[in-house]
């Protein structure tokens, strides 16, 4: 069965907006924000930027450019020129959904779609890993149109809002994720998709998690040694083999025990173990709870706050 993990992912990680605004910026200006670890997105319209996240080299950014931060904990915007004093300004709203950077006369240097959005699973925190650092997509103009529709949707009060911007935000973070050229060298999944060997590993396993994998098996369909495999899949994707096998049936258990459709030994045979007994003891090994536990307050609406502190 054909499979794409970063679809896979994506799809898991329930994206929704919590802001999106348009950006004018002119003059020398700079923007300093501290994060919380949300996601933070940046499409360029019109103009050139610099922008630094969370102490990385920082990247000049032009019209077409499309950055994503799947977990933004500090970034630096500011003109290319560098302003004279390290002046850190706020931006003021002009019109609804609309703010002004720098000088506030004249026409804008700069114009970019911006904000952040929310994962809504309760894992999100394992699976965000998995995703590169930073991904920059340069030139793609079509990331502007996407951006164009989520600030739209956010500011309309039409039906199905949220299904909307779900599905646009879906979209967003897999075409930035297939696109984006230019990502940081840290270990994740995209890192592992860019290697033709680890990607069809990598596919083998996302399209049969029920299966008992071993690292042989694993480093057979990627055509590599034991020792080879393993060594370049945790390098590469930041996990051992076998951890990201465990992280990713957890991930699938979580969602089918919150739709409640299956019975716990059903569920245990889809995620590759061969009894509810065994299931339940791993799953409560990884996440801290016991899935029938789960399961009830995922059904309550629960599951994602007790996740955060489950003791």
């Amino acid at each position: 069965m054909a499979t794409d993990p970063l679809a896979d992912v994506v799809m898991l990680l329930q994206p929704a907006v919590r802001f999106s605004k348009l950006v004018e910026c002119a003059g020398l200006w700079k923007i300093q924000r501290a994060g919380t670890g949300d996601p933070f997105y940046c499409a360029i319209l019109d103009g050139h930027c610099r922008v630094t996240v969370d102490g990385l080299p920082p990247v000049v950014l032009s019209a077409g450019d499309f950055l994503l931060v799947p977990a933004m904990y500090g970034l630096v915007h500011e003109s290319l020129e560098p302003a004279a004093q390290e002046t850190t300004v706020e931006p003021v709203e002009i019109s609804e959904g609309c703010f002004r950077v720098g000088s506030l006369e004249g026409p804008a240097d700069l114009r970019m779609q911006m904000g952040h959005c929310r994962f809504g699973a309760p894992d999100a925190e394992l699976l965000v890993p998995l995703l590169p650092q930073v991904i920059l997509a340069r030139g793609e103009p079509r990331f502007a149109t996407l951006m164009q529709l989520v600030a739209a949707e956010t500011r309309a009060r039409r039906p199905a809002r949220e299904l909307v911007l779900e599905r646009l935000l879906e979209l967003l973070l897999i075409e930035a994720m297939r696109s984006g050229g230019e990502t940081t060298s840290a270990p994740g999944l995209a890192r592992g998709l860019a290697d033709h060997r680890l990607a069809i590993a990598l596919r083998a396993l996302h399209a049969s998690p029920e299966r008992p994998w071993t690292i042989a098996e694993l480093a057979a369909q990627a055509a590599l040694s034991r020792s080879v495999f393993f060594a370049r899949f945790s390098r590469t994707v930041g996990l051992k083999p076998m951890e990201y096998l465990l992280a990713w049936r957890m991930a699938l258990a979580r969602r089918l025990l919150s739709e409640r459709k299956l019975g716990m030994e059903e569920i245990a045979g889809r995620v590759g173990y061969s009894s509810a007994s065994t299931f339940s003891t791993a799953f409560a090994r990884h996440t801290g709870m016991p899935p029938a536990r789960y399961g009830r307050l995922a059904g309550s609406g629960s599951a994602q706050a007790f996740a955060e502190n489950p003791r």
